[in-house]
């Protein structure tokens, strides 16, 4: 069965080096995206905001963003590598300001394995 591994890395900085791991790993590929959480959302524009904000208030705010990798593998064994390369990169993901990573079972996957 395959697996859909997600990560939501705290710090982008470390991105390059965890994409560098996976690859390691026989990762086929990964696809990325900036993301925010609701918390370090919701903290910005509390301090960050006029009290009437604007638009431009809104998207103007210092840097809030992760970054959101995930990538498809084949199995549980593929799944363990990928979990222990991050891990590697970023330390231990139970400790506060390193990431989320959480894994789903995939029933179907096309396009991954190209004619």
């Amino acid at each position: 069965m395959a697996y859909l591994v997600v990560l939501v890395l705290d710090n982008p900085d470390q991105c390059p080096d965890v994409l560098r791991a996976w690859d390691e790993t026989g990762v086929p590929g990964a696809t990325i995206l900036e993301s925010t959480g609701l918390a370090r959302m919701q903290k910005a524009i509390w301090d960050d905001l006029p009290l009437v904000p604007s638009v431009r208030d809104l998207l103007g705010t210092r840097e809030l963003h992760h970054r959101t990798l995930f990538t498809v593998v084949q199995d549980e064994k593929a799944v363990d590598c990928v979990i222990a390369a991050t891990q590697e990169v970023i330390g231990d993901l139970n400790t506060h300001h390193t990431g989320i990573l959480f894994v789903v079972p995939v029933v179907r996957v096309l396009g991954l394995e190209r004619k």
